[in-house]
């Protein structure tokens, strides 16, 4: 049985580590290590921590398979990291994961954003309600959507 909770300040490494493994597959999409989750340091993390709240979703051994980090600013939330790990995947947890950090915030509207080339995050966040609304192009390569929904 896998378990959601608030991560605590200990676990953010471990949360790390996790990230780094994750997104192996984003990075897989373009061909390159070198994208923001993969550069983000702890420090980062911890300041992330201290501005919002970071899920975790651990085994019955207390192993963290899955996380997400959401703040809330001007009325909306931001979510991001929304990571399970590889082995976990297509089982349910990213949309669990979603649902958890949802309900930690009473605002009116949420908002994230993916990869053009993530079809796998954008069918997951369509199938729970997000909507495309903007498109980003930071380069030939990378063009972000942007998703909202209203609650």
């Amino acid at each position: 049985m896998m378990n959601i909770y608030k991560a605590d300040y200990k676990d953010l490494d471990e949360i790390l580590r996790l990230q780094y493994l994750a997104y192996q597959s984003e990075a897989a999409l373009f061909g390159t290590d070198d994208i923001p989750p993969l550069k983000q340091t702890l420090d980062e993390v911890i300041a992330e921590y201290e501005k919002g709240i970071i899920l975790k979703l651990v085994t019955d051994d207390n192993v963290i398979i899955g996380s997400v980090r959401a703040r809330e600013e001007n009325k909306t939330v931001y979510i991001g990291k929304l990571m399970v790990h590889p082995e976990h995947r297509h089982k349910g947890y990213g949309t669990r994961l979603l649902t958890e950090i949802e309900k930690c915030f009473t605002c009116e509207r949420y908002e994230l954003f993916t990869s053009t080339r993530s079809v796998d995050n954008i069918r997951l966040y369509e199938k729970n309600g997000y909507k495309k609304y903007k498109r980003e192009e930071l380069n030939n390569e990378l063009i972000f959507v942007y998703m909202q929904k209203q609650r």
